[in-house]
């Protein structure tokens, strides 16, 4: 018996960078974002663009999926000429969990369950612009309180969220102590989190037709020890990092993207507006009760990584503004809509009244039927532009389930962020696109 093993290589197919031989002039300009920013038809120039570069001084090289600053399972094939990074190709899918197939095999009651696993940094805006779908398709009314409700919680999950880019951004370029803050915040929101919902995480709080419980006895006081503590945080976070000279030479004008760019590739949240384009769909396309919110869109003017964790570490100090606001304007009332359709009874109901106990028996094993047709809503997460479409034949369960998840869109411009940069940059980049790989792989 022979000890020979033969050694089985794996691929990812067309994913793959492959050598420059082996590999088109238009994919490899292409990869330059030369023809995405041409105007409508104007035909590109063979020799406007060299992409010619000795084969045998360059080398393609992997970064991840292993590697703990590529934020998940993230993995890049790097086409380097030294140091310098001449392309980059994103390759995705070692994630990869079926979520919108599950979705279209579980009832509309279940689906927040699935959907909030996507972004598992952000999981209210998931289970948000889900419930925002189907209430939609429904055609019914939230109560005052649940919307303010639900907004308090989502700028609460986005302040979390923002806080721990900021610490694992940290720990990337080396300032070890901000992981250790960043975490540190982070913890005040999450033990809120947990007492509304139950759950640090994976909540499955905002529901078709409202949330799932009111808001606790001593709510208030715990939002302002979390308003308080904050902002005097973020303070320290200004003195650590922004005025710092390591800090700022690895950051400063490191992944610059310009602004077309940015729009062609279909980027959205701070990456966007990080190239000085003023677009928030809070402000832009109010949903909710937004518009009745004072708060300012953060926008930069390089579009460099800087410019990115400006405008989270500003966006957090929002949110707490907005926060504060909400405290103010919550009104008394229902948490969820009282249209019996989608709402079961209460729980004190169920001992007292047979019909009250076969409307819940029926509610959760058949779930509700939403009438045909089909609906877009998007939201503003701490990503960028969050979306689900979703379509209805008419039964429980969806017959579409799709959601436009930002972190796979902004994916897309890492390679002309990188391009000419050194591998070193590699990182500051890939983190300064705070990629969550569990809504790009879905």
């Amino acid at each position: 018996m022979s000890d020979h093993v033969d050694l089985v290589e794996t691929s990812e197919g067309a994913q793959e960078l492959q050598e420059r031989k082996r590999t088109g002039p238009e994919e490899l300009r292409r990869e330059l974002g030369s023809v995405l920013r041409l105007p409508e038809g104007v035909a590109l120039d063979p020799g406007d663009i060299s992409t010619e570069v000795p084969e045998d001084e360059t080398m393609i090289i992997n970064m991840g999926p292993q590697h703990p600053s590529t934020h998940g399972v993230l993995r890049l094939m790097l086409e380097l000429d030294g140091e310098t990074v001449l392309r980059t190709k994103p390759i995705i899918g070692y994630l990869h969990t079926g979520m919108e197939k599950t979705g279209e095999e579980l009832m509309y009651i279940q689906g927040g369950t699935n959907v909030t696993r996507m972004d598992y940094l952000a999981p209210l805006f998931n289970e948000l612009v889900f419930a925002l779908a189907v209430e939609k398709l429904l055609d019914i009314e939230v109560p005052p309180r649940a919307t303010w409700i639900r907004m308090l919680m989502i700028e609460l999950n986005r302040a979390a969220s923002h806080l721990l880019w900021l610490a694992t951004n940290g720990m990337d370029l080396g300032a070890i102590g901000m992981m250790l803050y960043g975490w540190r915040e982070r913890e005040l929101v999450l033990a809120f989190l947990e007492k509304v919902t139950g759950l640090r995480m994976n909540h499955n709080y905002i529901r078709p037709g409202g949330v799932a419980a009111d808001l606790p006895d001593g709510w208030r006081d715990d939002l302002v020890a979390i308003c308080e503590t904050i902002p005097v945080r973020l303070d320290d976070y200004e003195t650590l990092l922004t005025g710092q000279p390591i800090f700022q030479d690895r950051t400063q004008s490191v992944g610059v993207l310009g602004p077309e760019l940015a729009v062609a590739l279909g980027a959205t949240g701070p990456i966007l507006r990080s190239t000085g384009i003023e677009w928030d769909l809070r402000r832009d396309e109010p949903h909710l009760f937004y518009d009745q919110l004072a708060f300012d869109v953060i926008v930069g003017s390089y579009g460099d990584c800087f410019d990115r964790y400006a405008i989270r570490l500003a966006e957090v100090r929002e949110s707490i503004r907005m926060v504060r606001q909400m405290m103010e304007l919550m009104p008394p009332g229902d948490y969820r809509t009282q249209d019996t359709k989608v709402t079961p009874p209460p729980r004190s109901r169920i001992d007292e009244s047979m019909e009250a106990l076969i409307h819940h028996f029926k509610l959760y094993t058949e779930g509700f039927k939403v009438p045909q047709g089909e609906v877009y809503v998007a939201i503003e997460s701490p990503r960028g532009e969050l979306g689900c479409y979703l379509v209805s034949d008419g039964s429980a369960k969806p017959y579409r389930l799709h959601i436009r998840a930002p972190s796979f869109l902004n994916l897309q411009t890492l390679p002309s962020m990188m391009r000419g940069g050194l591998v070193a940059d590699a990182v500051a980049i890939i983190s300064s696109v705070d990629p969550i790989m569990g809504e790009v792989d879905r």
